[in-house]
């Protein structure tokens, strides 16, 4: 990423440039990336490829202000962070499932180290979950606006993150490339087998601590204090008005689900 790139990225998030990578400017990148940029499987059912280079990652989220799933947001974000002059690795994941943990390369996570010895988890591709990095190291539980979590031994040098007592997905802790990861892109984005082909998501944490959701045409709105309220949209352009007022989406379509096949 070039200055003009990291620039722009931080417009998006509404963020200054911090003056040193430190823990607390993380912190703050990590909840604004939350709240502006959508998580979101939309490309899927556009025909839309999802590619996971720099240059394309860097297009779809900062210069068509787009969100993406876990390949794209975390990669992206962990561009910026690398520019801002933070350590990034980037590890993987298997989602933990009713019928098990997912396939290799399932989810991307950075682990992202400070200037001021900080060792973290900044994960902002998981949909819902923790408003704020996790401490790496930390085997206790950590408490977030986004539930209680632990990041415990899972064995074979893995580690297991835990929501609320529920094993959220296990990671590796050996550092991976970007490439790496492209299969797993594919397999989530073509395989009638991923929930990623099979429905429709945008989402994203809302400034009160809440959260707002549309799947499909039905718009979930939750409160800080977990009151949700439900409403179907009818029209295409109230559909369209939603992604662009609710998240800051400009399409010229409505998605629909396509499913998904291997090809």
């Amino acid at each position: 990423m070039n200055p003009t790139h990291t620039d722009a990225y931080l417009q998006r998030l509404g963020a200054e440039r911090p003056p040193r990578a430190t823990t607390e400017a993380l912190r703050d990148l990590h909840l604004r990336h939350l709240r502006a940029v959508p998580f979101e499987n939309l490309s899927i059912h556009l025909g839309e490829p999802v590619v996971l280079k720099e240059d394309a990652l860097l297009d779809k989220v900062v210069a068509r202000h787009r969100g993406g799933f876990c390949y794209e947001l975390n990669g992206a974000f962990g561009l910026l962070l690398a520019s801002l002059g933070y350590e990034v690795q980037l590890l993987a994941g298997r989602v933990h499932g009713d019928d098990g943990l997912g396939i290799p390369y399932d989810h991307l996570a950075p682990r992202v180290r400070t200037v001021d010895g900080g060792d973290l988890i900044a994960d902002v591709g998981f949909g819902a979950h923790s408003h704020l990095p996790l401490e790496f190291g930390e085997r206790r539980d950590q408490t977030d606006p986004g539930g209680t979590f632990r990041v415990v031994e899972a064995g074979d040098g893995d580690l297991d993150v835990l929501r609320d007592g529920k094993a959220q997905y296990r990671l590796e802790t050996r550092p991976r490339t970007l490439p790496d990861f492209r299969a797993g892109a594919w397999w989530h984005s073509t395989s009638p087998e991923s929930h990623f082909t099979q429905s429709l998501v945008c989402s994203r944490i809302t400034e009160d601590g809440g959260r707002i959701t549309l799947g499909g045409r039905t718009l979930t709105t939750t409160d800080a204090d977990g009151h949700k309220t439900v409403d179907e949209v009818g029209t295409d352009e109230e559909v369209l008005a939603v992604y662009r007022d609710g998240f800051g989406v400009g399409l010229s379509e409505v998605p629909t689900v396509r499913g998904g096949q291997f090809g």
